[in-house]
């Protein structure tokens, strides 16, 4: 992002005299709203919109409304603009671990329990701390999101052109992302297609739920019979389309609640499953795993499969269980 002279960058003090920034080819093809609530941190967000409704944010000299997409090059006229006073708790660096990374991507492998970004009571997440432990990265934004529950793969685009690329191929259903899940219950297929229309909501709390409901979005998800045990069955979840919380729903709307799931799960068999007993192990967190993602790489055009390991708290689980009574070919 390059600067003319005499610009003072946003703070918590408004700056005196408006900036002009000029767009650069990693920059172009955001909406113009999109951009200026990535630069102008702290800024809310009502009032983003209430400078661009306004006209006094300008590109080229020109107005333009928030669905304008920016181009090389443009100069983008930047109003003063104050920060809203909030204390501010430093996001410390880290890094995880890495499955893939190159000039454009950088794939990890997300714990369980981390959210991947900030935000809804979370101060920050994967993509605060990396951006902390990578200052010098010009470029990093998340390609997709995970639940803060869920553990896996996780792509990370580190150049807009790759972001672009990849929002693309997710939009086409060019991408295949499979998940490793454990569900309570006698599951009898050895694959099985669910389709359910998803509605989202927010409870009187402010959580962001998700129903089976008509009218809803339609949503597809194949699931594929990995192993069988008494009371479990160890699924592959196959995505053909990509909701929020659309394998935990289609899941336990079909009578088959992810063990662990703290949302839509069998809590009294949650509480149990939290202590071993004669015939398993404890499981304390949500059994749910993105493992594997194919897709074809933004710059080289060629395919890509990452696969990522069973958490060791799963692969303890499932091995407790004992023999199965049948494996599924995999």
């Amino acid at each position: 992002m390059k600067m003319q002279n005499d610009v003072v960058p946003p703070s918590s003090q408004a700056p005196v005299q408006a900036q002009f920034v000029t767009i650069t080819e990693e920059e172009a093809g955001q909406r113009i709203d999109n951009y200026l609530l990535r630069v102008c941190k702290g800024v809310p967000k009502s009032h983003i919109y209430r400078i661009l409704r306004s006209g006094e944010v300008r590109v080229n000299k020109g107005r333009i409304d928030q669905l304008y997409r920016l181009e090389s090059g443009d100069v983008v006229r930047i109003p003063p603009v104050r920060v809203a006073e909030k204390s501010t708790a430093v996001v410390p660096g880290a890094e995880f671990p890495i499955l893939f990374e190159d000039a454009h991507l950088l794939i990890i492998d997300k714990p369980c329990g981390v959210a991947v970004h900030g935000g809804s009571g979370v101060s920050y997440g994967v993509i605060e701390q990396l951006r902390a432990a990578r200052p010098d990265a010009k470029f990093l934004e998340l390609v997709h999101r995970l639940d803060r529950e869920t553990s896996g793969l996780l792509l990370l685009a580190k150049k807009r052109s790759a972001l672009t690329n990849l929002h693309e191929q997710m939009r086409d259903g060019l991408t295949d992302k499979r998940y490793l899940t454990m569900v309570y219950g006698d599951w009898k297929n050895a694959r099985q297609h669910i389709k359910l229309p998803l509605h989202k909501f927010t409870t009187a709390d402010g959580e962001r739920r998700v129903c089976v409901q008509a009218g809803g979005m339609e949503s597809h998800t194949v699931f594929s019979l990995l192993r069988k045990f008494d009371k479990f069955a160890l699924l592959e979840a196959e995505l053909k389309t990509g909701r929020t919380h659309q394998i935990r729903v289609h899941l336990a709307s079909s009578g088959f609640p992810i063990v662990g799931d703290d949302k839509y799960g069998d809590f009294a068999l949650n509480r149990v499953l939290l202590k071993a007993d004669a015939t398993r192990g404890a499981l304390k967190r949500m059994f749910l795993h993105a493992h594997q993602i194919t897709f074809t790489h933004p710059e080289t055009g060629k395919d890509v499969t990452i696969n990522a390991p069973l958490p060791a708290e799963c692969e303890r689980f499932l091995v407790s269980l004992g023999k199965p009574l049948n494996s599924a070919p995999r």
